[in-house]
């Protein structure tokens, strides 16, 4: 499990002189679940894009673990990227380095309940299946940090909601520090141990909020819908980030 420290004080768009992320400062503690929330467009994937390396061009410092020690890094992007052309196990295999046992595949597929579709093709799974594939594959590498783009969009509610239980499943099973992200304040709640609201353009932290229900509470939605209410009393702030 890995620390991870950001602080981007400019990250613009090429051709663009107007920030989109601007003095963001956020720490996250090794295993810790932390849910960013903002408006659509505000940057959020800017800066899972930032941490896993994939944009480079920012003025500030992200520092991931030890400076001596490199983390494996799972990214699960918005979009599921299976490669139409391998089966569902092909594409999980793409990711697994040479030394690790193929049987890591196989325990993911079970815990998944997707055993029975690994030699099918992605264009006869269901987008449910097509984001647990995804999944699998980000947990394959056993990764030190898990970057999680609005991972469940699109997914009818009890579909997001078995997708959920079966990625805190794995978590637990296999503890790593995960920055997620969502626009979905219920989703937020029933996974993170702190939320984390931020702006709009320049993207900045507005508020920090740990999530006081115990972790075999997450199933009531009655504490998730009071939490939530007290939440958008308690800080007015971030109704318009929402």
């Amino acid at each position: 499990m890995t620390d991870i420290q950001i602080s981007i004080t400019n990250k613009s768009y090429w051709g663009h002189s107007a920030p989109v992320i601007g003095n963001l400062k956020l720490s996250l503690k090794s295993g810790e679940f932390v849910c960013l929330l903002g408006q659509s467009g505000c940057g959020k994937t800017t800066l899972l894009n930032c941490l896993a390396g994939l944009d480079t061009a920012y003025t500030g410092d992200i520092m991931l673990g030890s400076q001596h020690t490199k983390p494996k890094i799972g990214y699960i992007f918005q979009n599921p990227r299976l490669l139409p052309w391998r089966t569902v196990r092909e594409n999980i295999e793409l990711v697994l380095d040479q030394r690790q046992s193929p049987d890591i595949i196989d325990i993911l597929l079970d815990a998944m309940q997707l055993t029975e579709v690994q030699h099918f093709y992605p264009e006869r799974l269901s987008l449910g299946m097509s984001r647990r594939i995804a999944i699998i594959r980000a947990f394959a590498v056993n990764p030190d940090i898990l970057l999680m783009d609005e991972p469940f969009v699109s997914l009818d509610a009890p579909t997001a909601r078995q997708v959920r239980e079966l990625l805190l499943k794995l978590w637990q099973e296999r503890p790593h520090t995960v920055l997620f992200v969502t626009h979905d304040l219920r989703e937020a709640i029933s996974l993170a141990d702190r939320l984390v609201f931020l702006s709009a353009s320049p993207m900045r932290v507005v508020s920090e909020i740990d999530v006081p229900i115990a972790r075999n509470g997450r199933h009531n939605e009655m504490l998730i819908e009071g939490f939530r209410s007290q939440l958008k009393d308690n800080y007015p702030d971030i109704k318009t980030l929402l």
